[in-house]
């Protein structure tokens, strides 16, 4: 199994330029891009109080709330509600946003995506879930595309069968593992609470024209 850990424990956090919260970055391509040259880009981020969003025109925005009670979302003059957990929530990151806490502050699991670069899918994930990797386009070249697994809720377990047999790796809430590469093969996403799935490829479907719900499933499977 081609698979990178990416630990929760030491992930640096960067306060905004705001003061309402603080975003740690969870995987990035390419690796070590900066706002101005990635792809794609995954973090969590702790929000404490209300506020805007920063203006990312170019950039599509996938929201999921993993922890608190909810936010109200302003997209360019239209209200949202997001009062659920795991709910993927997708936007133009050019939009005028703002945001406001339901009850407290939340956390928020952010997919950001350059138009015209990169593309994903996001299912949030209960019971277990068999992953298939996301092959390269032609050529080989490295576009980004793989799967990158969150342990949103409780703790989650990544199987996975190779030539060389099953091999295993345990997630810790908001650690990630993230399967890429040409020699990926299928892996068994096992958990006792939610992991978020995030399918990257690329290049994207262009601009996004309103917001609305992301493409994404809730599995819940025994």
């Amino acid at each position: 199994m081609n698979v990178r850990i990416l630990r929760a424990e030491g992930r640096p956090a960067a306060p905004w330029s705001n003061g309402g919260g603080v975003t740690r970055e969870v995987a990035v391509h390419p690796p070590g891009a900066g706002w101005d040259t990635f792809a794609w880009r995954v973090s969590l981020a702790d929000v404490t109080r209300d506020g805007p969003y920063s203006p990312l025109p170019g950039v599509r925005r996938i929201l999921t709330v993993v922890d608190g009670a909810g936010l109200e979302l302003t997209v360019d003059g239209t209200t949202r509600l997001l009062p659920d957990r795991c709910r993927p929530f997708a936007f133009p990151g050019g939009a005028d946003t703002g945001s406001r806490l339901l009850d407290g502050p939340v956390v928020n699991l952010n997919v950001m995506l350059r138009e015209g670069r990169a593309d994903a899918v996001v299912e949030m994930v209960r019971g277990h879930r068999v992953v298939e990797p996301v092959p390269r386009p032609g050529g080989g070249q490295d576009t980004g595309s793989g799967v990158l697994v969150v342990a949103v809720e409780g703790s989650t377990r990544l199987v996975g069968r190779g030539a060389a047999g099953e091999s295993a790796v345990q997630l810790a809430r908001f650690d990630a593992a993230l399967l890429t590469g040409p020699d990926a093969v299928p892996a068994e996403v096992r958990t006792d609470g939610v992991a978020a799935v995030i399918r990257l490829s690329g290049p994207g479907p262009g601009p996004v024209e309103s917001a609305g719900p992301a493409r994404s499933r809730f599995m819940d499977t025994p």
